[in-house]
């Protein structure tokens, strides 16, 4: 039995989250999800870049779970918080992020789910025509991906933006107006990666609560508390060939957030040696 089972929990989201986290942590922990009806999570950072992030992907959705926290007398509260970049191995390739936090005031816990993956529609395009958004709008995804267009405004000298576009009715008139707003110039195009408008994050948001899932029922061997979890990795991974250490991890150390109890885990990937096109001794 859960430790939180009938427990309540306030998930900070104005962007429809809910939809898929609140069912995972009814059936897995038996936690009941609220949402407050009037709270802006946009005050913590915007995708189109109006407001920024005020810190790291995790100060800020910790941010966003303590404000949840005061707006009701619960003590557990969710966060998440995505970002999307350019893949750092792989060239062409963008990758997301995601992270979710779960606090718990009363046992002074803080546990973080967390995904990277590849598998996002992310995108941005500068472009002049109707053609040129269909174009782009049939490699994102549209209309079951939304998409934003942003353009500045000749007549009052500033960005504006225009989000949520999810059908084709919609983008035609958005072209229009960007057309008119920059008399013909190039505006921009890009996907709209706020959950409700983005299935596919919406499918890595899944993922990553069922990561905090499992952390969570991750019990310490010695007081039982919740969230006994990786907090060091270490390289040495020897090359099957010439048993030289590589860079690739040869174990990790679970450490418990209560009583400082560690745990040393040998071969977390269930690999003993590395490959040896991942060797630096044998391929320089």
């Amino acid at each position: 039995m859960s430790l939180y089972n009938h427990r309540v929990a306030i998930l900070a989201t104005m962007h429809n989250k809910e939809k898929v986290i609140s069912p995972l942590l009814k059936e897995h922990l038996g936690i009941n999800l609220i949402v407050p009806q009037d709270l802006n999570t946009d005050i913590f950072g915007t995708f189109t870049r109006e407001i920024k992030r005020p810190d790291t992907q995790i100060i800020t959705a910790r941010l966003k779970a303590k404000k949840a926290l005061k707006m009701y007398d619960e003590k557990i509260a969710l966060a998440s918080e995505g970002s999307f970049a350019p893949h750092p191995l792989i060239p062409y390739i963008y990758a997301n992020r995601e992270i979710i936090i779960f606090l718990d005031q009363e046992n002074d816990l803080e546990i973080i789910g967390e995904i990277f993956s590849t598998e996002t529609n992310f995108n941005h395009q500068t472009i002049s025509s109707l053609e040129e958004a269909e174009e782009f709008g049939t490699k994102v995804g549209f209309p079951k991906h939304g998409l934003v267009i942003s353009l500045d405004n000749i007549f009052t000298g500033k960005t504006e933006f225009i989000k949520g576009i999810t059908s084709q009715e919609t983008l035609i008139n958005s072209v229009e107006i960007a057309i008119k707003n920059t008399n013909g110039n190039k505006f921009n195009i890009e996907t709209d990666m706020r959950a409700m408008y983005n299935p596919t994050r919406m499918k890595n948001i899944a993922l990553t609560t069922q990561d905090l899932i499992n952390k969570i029922n991750s019990l310490c061997p010695q007081c039982n508390t919740p969230g006994f979890m990786i907090n060091q990795k270490i390289p040495g991974l020897p090359c099957k060939l010439c048993h030289q250490p590589t860079s690739l991890i040869k174990a990790v150390i679970f450490q418990c957030q209560k009583c400082g109890f560690t745990q040393q885990q040998l071969f977390p990937n269930n690999q003993e040696f590395a490959d040896p096109s991942l060797c630096e001794y044998c391929n320089p």
